[in-house]
């Protein structure tokens, strides 16, 4: 029992290092983002979006103008950029309730304590934007990112009671064989 008990503490702190070391990773990734100024953010969005439509292009089978390429890149370069919001704070979602995971008992506690940990870092993020030449702070995006978290910790709990139930599933098969 002891070594069983020495086991799980040593995975709870692997567990949480590489969640931790993830999540540093990704503020600075985001703050690296927020902290382009307006020209060097559309240039980037610009960029993204013109790629998007490239691969597009190239899956339709017909390529398309120069024009109809540029119209599609403008369309689609407001939704790829709230799309990365909310996947960059999907991913904060998920690395957060990991960390946390470990070290307090799944329920409403831990998961309020994710929620409000994504929307402090997400309003944080934007009050950093604020003071970017060229930038400014929405609410709209706090909420937008909050989401992400949210959405990224319930993944983690659907995934986690599909493992739960797949593991219970195991264990009867294991008992109902001779």
């Amino acid at each position: 029992m002891d070594s069983k008990r020495k086991e799980g503490q040593l995975r709870r702190w692997l567990v949480s290092s590489a969640a931790a070391l993830l999540l540093l990773s990704l503020y600075s990734l985001i703050f690296r983002f927020s902290a382009q100024d307006a020209e060097q953010s559309g240039s980037l969005s610009q960029y993204v979006s013109e790629q998007f439509v490239g691969i597009i292009n190239a899956l339709s089978g017909r390529p398309w103008d120069e024009a109809a390429l540029t119209g599609m890149a403008e369309y689609f370069e407001h939704p790829i950029r709230k799309l990365a919001h909310f996947s960059e704070y999907a991913c904060m979602g998920i690395l957060v309730y990991t960390l946390w995971s470990q070290w307090m008992k799944r329920g409403r506690k831990l998961n309020l304590l994710t929620v409000v940990w994504v929307f402090l870092s997400a309003a944080a993020d934007e009050f950093h934007q604020y003071f970017v030449p060229g930038r400014y702070a929405s609410f709209a995006d706090v909420l937008l990112d909050t989401s992400g978290g949210a959405f990224g910790m319930l993944f983690c709990i659907c995934v986690a009671a599909l493992y739960r139930k797949a593991r219970k599933r195991k264990e009867d098969r294991k008992e109902k064989t001779p």
